[in-house]
């Protein structure tokens, strides 16, 4: 399985921005995956942050890329 840092540098060669570790926690879920939780989080139920509909697309290309889903 990819890295977040990995996953991160691809989005950003490939479409020229920067995806929060949120995000890519979010779609994670979304997938089926287990995303590591953070020790910061407030609640295991809700996102603060969840991924934007924009740049999901992306980071399912991505996660395909990479093998993940």
């Amino acid at each position: 399985m990819a890295t977040y840092k990995e996953i991160q540098d691809y989005i950003k060669q490939k479409h020229g921005y920067s995806v929060k570790t949120c995000w890519i926690a979010h779609m994670k879920e979304v997938f089926g995956l287990k995303p590591k939780i953070s020790p910061n989080r407030h609640s295991t139920d809700s996102r603060v942050h969840p991924c934007p509909l924009g740049k999901q697309d992306d980071l399912r290309q991505a996660f395909q890329h990479f093998e993940m889903r």
